[in-house]
């Protein structure tokens, strides 16, 4: 029997090249959105209620993804049909109307994403994929079937991610940290004389733990 590889990416790594039908028509992934950034999500299976409330989430948060220049994209084992009926659903029962594309995916893959959920058959664990413009992946998250995700998290992640690579490093919990509150860190000092004028240059707890003002 062959066995089937999983060839998850990581952190850094190109996000792999996916030709995918979606709600929206055919994509492909990431060279349809190249120059931009972009969360692909994916949820174990179309009308059950965990991901309903996850869908209707994402959606409630669709505008602020759009002003931070990041597209949404959904992914599942279901096919198209089951897609575009759940969306409906959604519609003309709760009243909220899903904007983003929603991936039917193949077995194929969803194992290049590591996304099939070990014993649990073709179905596709909660996994988040933050993607840059450069189609680099940025950020990897998985959740298990009985957990709903927090896409305050999402949204935050993207806004770190982003102030992160313009401005340096970002504390936990931010933009609400315990002890720095949204000020950005300062990357340590790599030689002695800079590390005995840091304390002079910024605010610091020690030389090598300094910071300085969040950039509006």
């Amino acid at each position: 029997m062959e066995e089937t590889k999983i060839n998850m990416p990581l952190l850094g790594d190109d996000f792999p090249e996916l030709k995918v039908q979606t709600t929206h028509g055919p994509m492909n992934i990431p060279g349809d959105l190249k120059g931009q950034w972009f969360v692909l999500f994916s949820h174990p299976a179309d009308f059950t209620p965990v991901c309903t409330t996850e869908f209707v989430a994402f959606q409630k948060r669709y505008d602020e993804f759009e002003k931070l220049g990041c597209k949404l994209i959904g992914m599942s084992i279901d096919q198209v049909f089951s897609h575009i009926k759940w969306i409906q659903w959604i519609k003309s029962e709760l009243d909220i109307e899903i904007k983003f594309p929603i991936v039917a995916a193949n077995d194929s893959v969803a194992m290049k994403l590591g996304m099939l959920h070990p014993g649990k058959g073709t179905n596709t664990v909660r996994a988040v994929f933050i993607v840059d413009p450069e189609s680099k992946v940025r950020l990897i998250m998985y959740y298990p079937q009985e957990v709903g995700r927090n896409m305050d998290e999402v949204v935050r992640a993207v806004k770190a991610l982003q102030i992160s690579d313009e401005q340096g490093a970002v504390p936990a919990g931010w933009p609400e940290n315990e002890l720095i509150g949204d000020r950005i860190i300062i990357p340590p000092a790599t030689n002695e004389a800079a590390a005995n004028k840091r304390c002079e240059e910024y605010d610091c707890f020690d030389w090598w733990f300094c910071h300085k003002p969040l950039k509006k």
